[in-house]
């Protein structure tokens, strides 16, 4: 590898599609490679799918930027849909630009072939994969969740043949193989939290090759908490991301039914939301109902998706960041944005929530799928304008997208000239 490498960051979707949490952070940190003087180029290769057919086509979007149409492929082994475009136009792609590293975000989509293409291309090409969910770990969506709805605690060939009952031992047991075999080509991992991390640990990955290390925030004005206009105090709440199955948005809304009314009447819970249409029929009806009776009372309000260079409009109108999911998610970013707008943060005790939340420092743990607990959580905290003010006091500054990729490259052993 030169002093000076040249650097492919190769992501599953691109933001100006796609405003998914590994989407930003991977494209941060081509920026942000982009700019550093010891990298000679870097570039961005993610992938889209415009509904057309799987042409496996690559593009150019904007300077040293590049999309790739793909469809979705194999859902069970994470192949990619167009294996051909993957041994031709990605392999003449990698030829063209010639990285020394290439920092892989997800291969979902992609199709994990692409890491041994990108070993065969050139032997010497450095290799980082940054583990952004439990894919390989997990059939169900990565999430680690049994098709029950109870949170999975351990890889095992029998619990997965109990959540796929048309899959057998055997089918799982290759299919943990073939992610064995593509990441012991790998020269390091990356997650972004320590749960993560151990889970992966006990998945099969040696210690020493995967490091903890958190996505990095890009920069947000700072926000004056607040304005408060009328009696109700520090009572209004807001939840930012998708609404998915997973994301605990029905739970958070039978916690709000539990509440007596006259506390009712003075909460306000925001839904600032994309993708409801996209669920499960069976989730959209059930959000639905949960939510047209506090809707008609004024409680709740969804408002609907926003734009990332919007969210400091949206932040400036609430107190409190509320994020209730039921599954083990890595690194939120919604709490990193909560706290760089100086706003406390209520989250389920999972996974690399309970990493991020200070418990009674900058933020509540709430227990996880309990809507009693987080019931009582918002009682706790609605009009407590005291609590506001010494969490608000506790929270520290994220961690920067600029240490993050300083972070990264030191890994890597990039020099700073």
């Amino acid at each position: 590898m030169s002093s000076r490498p040249r650097i492919l960051v190769l992501a599953h979707g691109h933001p100006d599609f796609s405003l998914g949490g590994g989407e930003i952070a991977a494209y941060s940190l081509f920026q942000q490679y982009a700019r550093h003087p010891g990298v000679e180029e870097a570039f961005f290769l993610a992938r889209i799918d415009r509904g057309r057919t799987a042409t496996g086509g690559i593009s150019l979007h904007a300077d040293h930027e590049y999309l790739w149409e793909q469809q979705r492929g194999n859902d069970f082994f994470m192949e990619g849909k167009n294996l051909y475009a993957t041994l031709t136009t990605f392999a003449s792609f990698i030829r063209a630009v010639r990285p020394d590293i290439v920092h892989l975000h997800h291969a979902v989509h992609l199709g994990y072939e692409i890491i041994e293409v990108l070993k065969r291309c050139n032997p010497r090409i450095r290799l980082y994969f940054t583990l952004h969910e439990y894919i390989p770990i997990c059939h169900n969506q990565g999430q680690m969740i049994k098709t029950d709805g109870r949170l999975c605690h351990v890889s095992d060939l029998d619990a997965c043949v109990r959540c796929f009952p048309q899959k057998s031992a055997a089918a799982f047991w290759q299919r943990k193989r073939r992610f064995q075999h593509y990441f012991s080509l790998i020269d390091g991992f990356i997650a972004p939290s320590e749960f993560l991390r151990q889970r992966y640990i006990a998945w099969g990955i040696a210690p020493e090759r995967i490091r903890t290390l958190e996505n990095g925030l890009r920069p947000l004005p700072a926000l004056p908490p607040r304005p408060m206009k009328d009696s109700r105090g520090r009572c209004r709440f807001a939840y930012f991301g998708q609404i998915t199955p997973f994301k605990g948005l029905p739970l958070l809304l039978q916690a709000i039914s539990f509440l007596p009314g006259k506390l009712q009447k003075r909460l306000v819970l925001e839904v600032h939301g994309a993708n409801l249409e996209k669920q499960p029929e069976d989730f959209r009806t059930e959000f639905e109902t949960r939510a047209a009776p506090l809707e008609e009372q004024g409680v709740l309000r969804v408002i609907g998706p926003y734009e990332p260079d919007r969210i400091a409009e949206r932040m400036a109108g609430v107190d409190w960041v509320v994020v209730p999911s039921i599954w083990w998610e890595n690194s939120p970013v919604t709490i990193q944005e909560a706290f760089a707008f100086g706003r406390p943060v209520l989250a389920s005790n999972l996974g690399g929530m309970a990493e991020k939340v200070r418990h009674g420092v900058d933020g509540l743990l709430v227990a996880p799928g309990n809507p009693q607990a987080w019931a009582d959580a918002l009682a706790e905290t609605c009009g407590n304008n005291q609590l506001w003010d010494q969490l608000h006091g506790g929270i520290r500054k994220p961690f920067s997208v600029e240490e993050s990729a300083a972070a990264h490259l030191q890994l890597m052993g990039v020099a700073h000239d």
